[in-house]
């Protein structure tokens, strides 16, 4: 097995998987896993701040993303795409699908989005449905200012999408100061259990706007409108992923006990920072760096392909490249979750230690000892 040093899927705690293999009732008739979803659920808001409703869907955390955009909008809706990431342009994809007409706001994919540069954007047009938003964009490691972002879509009457999938947890998300109205997250990233979950937060305001369409969602699957008073008519639209769910809730459990999960991710992400801009090597964004994932530039002396390669080979790490227009450009080191801890990113340093120089790229010190070093 390879250790998992990428930014999602992470490493899964044990405690995780024994649940996981409990034996399974049927989901959809007993009323004690109705309970359990729905005290799963209420965890989850509570470990986001938020008196909003969440509910957990059965599949990968884009399903979430897309249920939000298949709710929210109707034919010929304007929806302002936030862009500056690969995965922020990509919700343009799901607003076109359902009819709507997404409208870029798109900037520098090097850095966080500017606050004060989008106030004077939506001073001139703030004619929009909903906004997205990615709080980490995870191919370039890229984190965006929520907690200022989503109040001033919301000051126009802008509902605000938020995509932390990969921040979550790992990054602060205060749901209701932040005024979010829809929030997607996934099980695999800090969360740090099996891919194949995605949970959201639901505002009453973005109830109201699914509730009151003058179209119907067109979707049955990415609908979050079918769970509608799931937990009153004991009813899910489709037969829920037990097995998984049981995961998910010994995994928020794990987050509910962890109280210094943020410093401890603050703490990891900088160290890894300092090391790698100490000892040569150039981090791909100048600013909005993510506590979950660190992306440097591959150096003009190797490849991506050679550097993933022979740290997976020689030291049976996995590291991440990107995709999209960072195809091969660039390296990601996931520190989110249960990879945010302190001997495994040591290890992933000596594995670059190890790497680079053998690739031909020259190191100005060891990025272990930095690293080390910077966590004292």
């Amino acid at each position: 097995m390879y250790e998992i040093m990428t930014p999602g899927p992470t490493q899964v705690r044990e405690n995780v998987l024994a649940v996981r293999s409990l034996p399974c009732t049927n989901p959809d008739l007993d009323p004690d896993f109705y309970t359990f979803y729905k005290e799963t659920c209420e965890l989850i808001s509570a470990l986001l701040h938020t008196k909003n409703e969440a509910l957990i869907l059965g599949g990968e955390g884009i399903l979430g993303l897309e249920a939000a955009c298949a709710g929210l909008t109707e034919p010929g809706d304007r929806v302002l795409v936030i862009d500056n990431g690969v995965f922020g342009k990509g919700f343009a994809d799901f607003v076109k699908m359902y009819g709507g007409d997404p409208v870029l706001y798109t900037v520098d994919y090097l850095e966080a989005v500017d606050v004060d540069a989008l106030a004077a954007y939506l001073e001139k047009d703030h004619n929009f449905k909903y906004a997205t938003v990615v709080h980490c964009d995870t191919p370039s490691g890229v984190l965006n200012d929520i907690a200022r972002i989503c109040p001033l879509l919301k000051s126009y009457g802008i509902l605000t999408v938020v995509d932390s999938v990969s921040a979550m947890f790992g990054e602060e998300v205060r749901v209701d100061d932040y005024q979010i109205d829809l929030l997607c997250g996934g099980s695999q990233k800090v969360v740090s259990a099996p891919p194949g979950l995605t949970f959201v937060t639901v505002s009453p305001t973005a109830w109201t706007a699914m509730k009151e369409r003058n179209t119907p969602i067109a979707s049955f699957y990415a609908n979050l409108m079918t769970f509608d008073g799931y937990f009153e008519k004991q009813w899910f639209p489709y037969t829920m992923p037990i097995s998984d769910i049981r995961g998910l809730r010994a995994a928020f459990e794990n987050i509910k006990a962890d109280t210094t999960i943020l410093e401890r991710h603050a703490k990891i992400a900088g160290a890894v920072r300092t090391a790698l801009t100490s000892c040569g090597l150039k981090l791909h964004t100048r600013k909005g760096y993510s506590n979950t994932v660190s992306v440097f530039d591959v150096p003009r002396e190797t490849t991506a392909a050679a550097i993933l390669t022979a740290v997976r080979e020689q030291f049976n790490i996995m590291l991440a490249g990107s995709f999209d227009v960072l195809e091969g450009q660039v390296i990601r080191i996931g520190h989110m979750g249960e990879n945010a801890r302190a001997e495994k990113l040591e290890a992933v340093m000596k594995a670059l230690d190890a790497v680079l120089p053998e690739l031909g790229v020259p190191l100005t010190g060891s990025l272990t000892e930095t690293y080390l070093e910077a966590l004292k």
